[in-house]
């Protein structure tokens, strides 16, 4: 039956959305969503590409994939209802649905899939692996080979460096994938040594990090222990970003791994001019600590790490957006993003204040990002 519902509230019709693109750049160039959500309809999805051993295993055993969240949402799935498929069910589970919605009424040139899909949070490892591996190949077959403007993510397992080192090589040739996911929050921190199988695989593919909102571990999520509502798990998810980006520099991955590049994918970016201002003064004083760090902790942030746009810090007065961005101290350092299908979707017409303009938002809108992920548009 189909489910009575309207495209994206915030669409434009087609002449709009032209001149929002004329006003943007002046004439017809590439707009790219570094941030969009495939999702299974159930793990059935994944059973084309799954051994006879773990097709058993799932049915016997009824196994569910987790999520990636540990708190109910004010909103199912965290998704839009406009973003519900024509014939019900999980949004952002059909390709074709997605398409329209999202790429054809934007006309988006490129978008990047980050399937939230809760494998690192699976202990039998071997069961782990294999669907790490399912999901991989799912978002290659259903996805990446349904339209071209699509990008993909190799979703890994931080448990299993090897496992997911393996992964990296097998996907690595493929160009339509883009960068290897992990999740903010972890059982241990990602500059840990016991990382370093998954840098080396990722290098040598020359892709990215790409660090997304969300995960769990062995761990309370916050530093002063579990909270009580999605407000506050959504809201603390920097405390995470924060915990990655200073373990990342102070325990050496971009000294060990110096073509490394990371973006941190939804994670917001207001917080980032204090981390780097705390971070230089403490290396200042505790430099003895991190012998191997060979310059400022700054330094190392602005040359590795990229962020995405959404969800953007908006401060009452506008004015003090441009001066978070130039506190940041690099043009090329913001890529929009939609988040699409959550109900916190950014539209392109919409989202960036038009207090930036000019250079820095065709920077933002499709350079910073063609560059990063040397998407060759």
């Amino acid at each position: 039956m189909k489910v009575d519902i309207n495209p994206l509230e915030d669409a434009p019709e087609t002449a709009q959305l032209d001149s929002f693109r004329q006003e943007m750049t002046g004439e017809s160039v590439s707009l790219i969503d570094t941030d969009v959500h495939n999702y299974t309809r159930s793990i059935d999805d994944l059973t084309p590409h799954l051994s006879l051993r773990w097709k058993t295993y799932i049915t016997q055993g009824e196994v569910k994939l987790p999520g990636v969240s540990m708190y109910p949402k004010m909103y199912a799935q965290a998704a839009r209802r406009d973003a519900i498929p024509y014939e019900g069910g999980v949004a952002g589970s059909e390709p074709a649905f997605s398409k329209e919605q999202l790429l054809d009424t934007w006309h988006i040139d490129c978008a990047i899939l980050n399937p939230l899909i809760g494998i690192p949070q699976i202990k039998n490892l071997d069961l782990g692996r294999a669907l790490m591996q399912a999901v991989n190949s799912w978002t290659q077959s259903e996805w990446l080979d349904s339209d071209p403007r699509w990008r993909g993510s190799i979703l890994i397992h931080p448990g299993d460096p090897e496992g997911s080192a393996d992964e990296i090589r097998r996907l690595g040739s493929d160009q339509r994938f883009v960068q290897v996911l992990l999740m903010a929050r972890s059982s241990a921190p990602y500059g840990k040594w016991q990382m370093d199988p998954i840098y080396a695989a990722a290098c040598e593919a020359g892709l990215p990090i790409g660090i997304h909102f969300g995960g769990g571990g062995d761990v309370p999520i916050t530093a002063v222990g579990w909270p009580s509502y999605y407000i506050e798990d959504h809201t603390g998810m920097t405390q995470a970003f924060e915990g990655q980006v200073i373990s990342l520099v102070c325990e050496g991955v971009f000294v060990r791994f110096p073509e490394l590049r990371v973006v941190l994918i939804e994670g917001g970016f207001a917080w980032l001019p204090a981390l780097m201002w705390r971070l230089d003064k403490n290396y200042r004083g505790l430099r003895d600590e991190v012998p191997w760090l060979k310059k400022l902790p700054s330094e190392y942030i602005l040359e590795h790490f990229r962020v995405t746009t959404q969800p953007m810090e908006e401060p009452p007065n506008s004015q003090h957006l441009l001066q978070i961005l130039d506190m940041i101290g690099s043009d090329d350092f913001l890529m929009f993003s939609t988040d699409y299908p959550h109900w916190d979707f950014d539209a392109p017409n919409r989202s960036i204040p038009q207090i930036i303009k000019g250079e820095l938002r065709e920077r933002i809108m499709w350079k910073n990002a063609t560059h990063f992920y040397a998407l060759g548009l």
